[in-house]
């Protein structure tokens, strides 16, 4: 367990919200002494809904309404007081976590959002 690295892959709809838990992971795992690389922002992903104002006529007049997935990935060495003090942090609901552990075996472990919420 000791010098597997891991990678925490965020996802959000807010920008603020995970760049202030993607921060507060980062100064955690400083703080027990693992080196970490990140965030590293990844492309947004952008959805874009075309509906009509009015469903019999003016087929014309329409709106448009979009969505933003947000990601951000951190990449660090594992250590158990890293995964231990990570454990105890609480993240709002509208930012999705997953651990992905790989191994010096090549043992790729996924964990999606194991982290507690609010």
């Amino acid at each position: 367990m000791i010098g597997d690295k891991v990678k925490i892959r965020l996802e959000s709809y807010d920008h603020s919200a995970i760049d202030q838990i993607a921060q507060k992971i980062k100064d955690v795992l400083k703080k027990e002494g693992a080196e970490v690389v990140g965030p590293i922002p990844l492309p947004t992903h952008k959805e874009i809904f075309t509906i009509l104002r009015s469903p019999h006529k003016h087929k014309d007049s329409r709106e448009q309404f979009e969505k933003r997935t947000h990601k951000r990935i951190i990449g660090a060495q594992l250590s158990p007081k890293s995964l231990n003090a990570l454990s105890g942090l609480t993240i709002p609901n509208s930012v999705s976590i997953s651990l992905i552990i790989e191994s010096k075996d090549e043992k790729k472990i996924n964990f999606k959002s194991s982290i507690k919420k609010d």
